[in-house]
């Protein structure tokens, strides 16, 4: 009964089972002692915004795939990667919709 009472418990009082706090020095309590971490700075509009613009910039820039030979490095848009990363991953993606959530979780830790 062990399994079935974990899968049809309670959950009126959801608990946020994401706990990142390997970053304290990034990510502690401000000056007025309240608990910062990237949910709730997600939740300051002036974060918010600042994180949007600026992974729709990265995310809005070609992705190239590129080869050393010889001296220097060289553009290979035969590569099997190139039409995945520049143009579409899939039927329904462009590479703009890939690269905006991959620069927003990398901005925010």
């Amino acid at each position: 009964m062990g399994i079935f009472s974990w899968l049809f418990r309670s959950r009126d009082k959801p608990k946020n089972s994401y706990h990142f706090s390997g970053w304290p020095f990034v990510f502690g309590k401000s000056a007025t002692g309240a608990k910062v971490n990237e949910f709730t700075a997600m939740q300051t509009t002036a974060v918010y915004a600042c994180v949007r613009i600026l992974a729709e910039s990265v995310a809005g820039l070609p992705l190239h795939v590129y080869e050393y030979r010889g001296n220097g490095k060289e553009r290979v848009p035969g590569h099997p990667l190139y039409f995945l990363l520049h143009d579409s991953p899939n039927p329904e993606m462009t590479s703009f919709i890939l690269n905006f959530p991959i620069t927003k979780i990398k901005l925010i830790p």
